[in-house]
């Protein structure tokens, strides 16, 4: 199975104890409750507040998206035709570490550039002008995209694309990986051949809808091929909560980022030989039943995570809450395999079929651990998971004054959220830290 960096270099490394970090960012979580519930009497999230930056011509569409499509193209013919070895093949490093993880981080800063890099939204939208030049009126209607599937598609594929990274040993190897990616582009070409490029991509499309929720905390954000500025974080609240699978693709997103956690500590380790005796015990192979195990595993951590949320009674209004802890989990979990593992870039781009070719001259290229040390990885991780749960706070407590149009039922309403969001936080921190124990 293809290991990358995910966590701190050493427990010796953190600069003061887990307890320590735990207690200041659930104390910063309280004050922030108390803060809002005294002086954030109105609501002031839901007007649209962004300023016009400049307009972005069709040509920014057109050549992003064939970009997508080339590099999905590379992708593929690594996986297929490079070295079955996993470090040396560009195919798992473009899917695991710039595409799950690299676009979520740019979509935070960027705004929404997956709906311009998608190659299979780039295709389908390529496809259907084509059709229409040629068919013209002829051409049949999409069909209306079934509100009650609404994003469960989505979430569904979020959890598998969690099975293949964290659970599935084969879709780490690069040709079978990249079989999985043109199964994918077929799916996804059917579903918008049948309900059009936009319903599907913005509802049933996993990556489309999934790094959608990174990218309403943006900054940026265009509308109507026009580039607007906002405050960070406020464009969570045009996520529609009412849209049947929402939380879902949040919530597994949350559990997915929980478990890589969780995986790598010893909790999850001395119930993982008993997984795999179950499975092995009915007739699996060792190989599967260890797959099995963590699979199970992983399910039942996302299956937690929706369970805390039901169990804290936050319905699909304040939904949109979820996004800057789905995010908070992202950049806390993810930030030193980016760091790390981003610098692979050189060598993998330079050899991509790992058959000792140079293309760009950085086929020996290696990674520099030390441009960033292990204290100040943990640092990042603590703020990430700080400021993306004071965030949620805020989020909520503005949605509840619109509902409750009362400062104080507001924040009697709060509570629960504090008592979620501080359990959240310790939880990240939990995970962080047992990773490396």
């Amino acid at each position: 199975m293809l290991v990358f960096a995910h966590g701190i270099v050493g427990r010796a490394d953190l600069p003061i104890p887990e307890a320590v970090f735990a207690a200041a960012a659930a104390g910063v979580l309280v004050v922030s409750f108390v803060a809002l519930a005294t002086l954030w009497s109105q609501p002031r999230l839901e007007r649209r507040r962004e300023r016009r930056l400049f307009p972005l011509p069709i040509a920014v569409d057109v050549v992003l998206g064939a970009f997508g499509v080339f590099v999905l193209a590379v992708t593929v013919y690594a996986g297929l035709a490079g070295t079955d070895n996993q470090r040396d093949n560009l195919a798992p490093w473009m899917v695991y570490v710039a595409f799950w993880v690299g676009v979520p981080y740019a979509s935070l800063l960027l705004g929404d550039i997956w709906r311009l890099l998608s190659p299979w939204r780039a295709l389908g939208r390529a496809g259907g002008w084509l059709a229409a030049r040629l068919g013209g009126d002829a051409m049949p209607a999409p069909l209306d995209y079934p509100a009650r599937l609404g994003r469960w598609p989505a979430a569904a594929g979020v959890v598998a694309f969690g099975i293949c990274e964290l659970c599935w040993g084969s879709a780490q190897e690069p040709a079978p990986l990249a079989v999985l990616m043109l199964v994918y582009v077929v799916a996804m070409l059917v579903g918008m051949t049948l309900y059009g490029v936009e319903p599907w991509t913005r509802n049933a499309d996993a990556f489309g809808v999934y790094f959608g929720m990174f990218a309403a905390l943006a900054p940026l954000v265009r509308r109507d091929r026009v580039l607007f500025a906002r405050p960070p974080a406020v464009g969570a609240v045009e996520v529609d909560g009412r849209v049947a699978g929402t939380a879902a693709v949040l919530l597994a997103g949350i559990g997915i980022t929980a478990f890589d956690g969780a995986a790598e500590g010893p909790l999850f380790n001395d119930v993982l030989p008993e997984l795999q005796e179950f499975f092995s015990g009915i007739g699996f192979s060792q190989a599967t039943a260890l797959e099995l195990g963590f699979t199970t595993g992983l399910l039942v951590t996302v299956g937690l995570m929706a369970l805390i949320w039901l169990v804290a009674r936050q319905g699909p209004r304040l939904a949109h809450s979820l996004a800057p802890i789905l995010a908070a989990y992202v950049v806390a979990h993810y930030f030193s395999l980016l760091a790390y593992n981003g610098q692979e870039l050189p060598r993998l781009a330079s050899d991509p079929l790992g058959d000792g070719s140079d293309i760009f001259g950085g086929a020996d290229s290696t990674i520099d651990y030390g441009v960033v040390s292990a204290t100040a990885i943990w640092y990042v991780q603590v703020g990430a998971l700080v400021l993306g749960h004071v965030a949620a706070l805020v989020l909520a407590h503005d949605r509840e004054l619109v509902v409750h149009r009362s400062a104080r039922a507001a924040a009697r309403a709060q509570i629960v959220m504090l008592v979620l969001m501080v359990a959240f936080t310790c939880l990240g921190l939990w995970l962080l830290s047992a990773a490396n124990e």
